[in-house]
């Protein structure tokens, strides 16, 4: 396996056409006269990028860098500071224990190639012994104050939740790693990423007929686990090596009305409008070979589902997620952070696994049920493709589908007609009708009013929250910010904490912080005296990818807050967070 693995970022190296991390960059320090000399020759056509150049010495608390200037650097095309060729500084140390004989400094950097490919995060580690004399250079000599805040800066320096996972993968066994990782998957399995994954399973299963039973519905739904685990980890593991994020390049428009129109067709499929399947003489090959093929595209059509719902149906980043991405940029070792996200795939999908293999132990006999049965996933294939289709469209035209959706639903259920049959199914198929009868009338309210939500369609008739400065309408106002000069300015030049929201259109977990989160009089009371701003990343245009490349932010949602002009790393915020545990965060702020 790793020499497959191996052999594939060989390849893939060979067509980015550029050198390996170790021929680009060739660092090399001394420590000499109480000062660190540190150099980084760096290869043709090759640029180290400053605002990622960091340095450290261990233990702390008992040594420190004193004051420095880093060389003159350049501009790149995009504005960004930039060395190339030779970098070289001294960083004078400055010693507190006068008993300490050893220490280690540690280098982090980034650099690209002039083409445009970024190489991943490199940390550098270099042990240095104290002569007796240098020990001395500071000892017995008060502290000034800088240096108390600094000390009480690396005191109080907490790590973020996705740095806390990187960590652990670097300090866990192979095991507890997996483990860990299965549990982490099964909690996402709760989360609205994986939630559209239940329907476009069952309607698989529901479109294979007769025949089906739980061991065939266990096979659908492994081959189905096992694409989507695959493709979430090859994925993962490009956008760690190469911050290449496949989910996000798939979140366009034309794929993703694509895709919703693969819903609809296999909707009205289900409605009895036509049948989709394959090629007699291609159902029969796929038959000989495997027992479990069905009539309507056998496991190799349930395999392409898997792999697509995994790229255009739930592109989320959590923090296990942007763990193990920061781990595999930092170290390089894709095999451990595949296995890791592969692993975790698998706890995301376990629940629907049952599900599946529940759907085939249950699923009634062909006749009149299934024929219902097929009309109800009819339906939700619709529901599936207007989901989808909100990510592109505007609020109110959304809004008008869902209407649409259970309007004709309710008619189809006889909300308006009279009952003929007593107070037997018809009756209770009818009431069903009439509440979703109702329903579709609210939404339809809800579509010229402003109304967002499907969820909440009477969002027009509540109150605002008080008379809170900087709501409206009982939400957060964020101001949008294109650029990242633009952002970096406003982050410099702020005299309160800032809060940076980078948020899509495509994503459910930054749908579920506007609906849950940024509503919530508490969260909004909290960040009265915070400056708000948002990156949206909807188009991952080269700026937008400029942007979350400077943070290191592997996808959206993501929530950073700076104060005085530096990020408080200890509070950044990956994935979906409830209220509670949103406020608490900007307590630690």
């Amino acid at each position: 396996m790793r020499k497959v693995l191996t052999l594939l970022l060989f390849n893939l190296s060979l067509f980015a056409g550029f050198v390996s991390v170790d021929e680009a960059f060739k660092p090399s320090a001394k420590f000499e006269n109480g000062k660190i000399h540190l150099k980084i020759e760096m290869a043709d056509h090759i640029h180290l990028t400053k605002d990622l150049l960091k340095f450290s010495v261990e233990p702390k608390g008992k040594l420190f860098l004193e004051k420095f200037t880093l060389p003159p650097a350049q501009k790149d095309e995009f504005g960004d500071e930039i060395y190339s060729g030779v970098f070289e500084v001294e960083l004078p140390l400055g010693i507190e224990d006068e008993g300490l004989e050893s220490f280690k400094f540690v280098l982090n950097f980034q650099g690209c190639s002039d083409s445009g490919v970024c190489y991943p995060p490199v940390t550098k580690t270099y042990d240095f012994s104290i002569p007796a004399s240098a020990s001395s250079v500071r000892s017995g000599e008060p502290k000034t104050q800088k240096i108390e805040e600094m000390e009480k800066e690396v005191e109080s320096a907490v790590l973020s939740e996705e740095e806390s996972i990187a960590s652990a993968l670097k300090s866990k066994s192979f095991g507890i790693v997996l483990l860990t990782f299965f549990g982490f998957g099964l909690l996402l399995a709760l989360t609205p990423c994986v939630f559209p994954m239940i329907p476009i399973l069952s309607s698989i299963i529901v479109a294979q007929g007769e025949g089906m039973n739980a061991r065939r519905g266990f096979v659908l739904s492994l081959v189905y686990v096992l694409a989507m685990a695959l493709t979430y980890t090859l994925a993962g593991v490009l956008a760690g090596l190469f911050g290449a994020n496949i989910q996000a390049a798939l979140q366009n428009p034309w794929v993703i009305s694509l895709f919703a129109l693969l819903f609809v067709a296999l909707a009205f499929s289900m409605f009895g409008f036509y049948e989709l399947q394959l090629p007699a003489s291609l159902q029969t090959r796929i038959s000989r070979k495997s027992d479990e093929a069905g009539k309507r595209g056998g496991l190799a059509g349930v395999a392409v589902m898997g792999f697509l719902s995994a790229l255009i149906v739930g592109p989320c980043v959590a923090p296990p997620l942007a763990g193990a991405l920061i781990y595999i940029g930092q170290t390089g070792d894709a095999l451990l952070g595949g296995a890791a996200l592969f692993v975790m795939s698998l706890g995301m999908g376990a629940p629907l696994i049952l599900i599946g293999t529940g759907a085939g132990r249950f699923m009634p006999k062909p006749g009149g049920w299934m024929s219902a049965v097929s009309r109800v996933f009819g339906v939700v294939m619709l529901a599936v493709a207007i989901w989808m289709l909100s990510r592109i469209i505007p609020d109110s035209v959304s809004m008008v589908l869902w209407a649409a959706l259970f309007v004709v639903s309710a008619v189809y259920l006889g909300a308006l007609e009279p009952l003929e049959n007593g107070r037997g199914w018809s009756a209770l198929f009818k009431g069903i009708g009439v509440f979703m009868l109702l329903y579709g009338g609210f939404l339809l309210f809800g579509a010229f009013t402003g109304a967002s939500s499907p969820l909440d369609p009477l969002k027009a008739l509540k109150r605002p929250v008080g008379n809170l400065p900087g709501v409206t309408a009982a939400h957060l106002r964020f101001e949008r910010v294109e650029t990242l000069d633009a952002l970096l300015r406003k982050i410099d030049s702020a005299k309160r904490p800032v809060m940076v929201d980078f948020s899509a259109e495509w994503c459910v977990s930054c749908k579920e912080l506007e609906e849950n989160t940024f509503t919530d009089p508490k969260v909004i009371f909290a960040l009265n005296g915070f400056d708000l701003y948002q990156v949206d990343v909807t188009k991952n245009s080269e700026e937008q990818k400029r942007i979350m490349r400077h943070f290191g932010i592997f996808g959206p949602p993501a929530i950073l807050f700076f104060r005085d002009g530096k990020e408080i790393a200890s509070q950044r915020v990956s994935g979906y967070k409830p209220p509670d545990e949103f406020l608490k965060i900007i307590e630690g702020v």
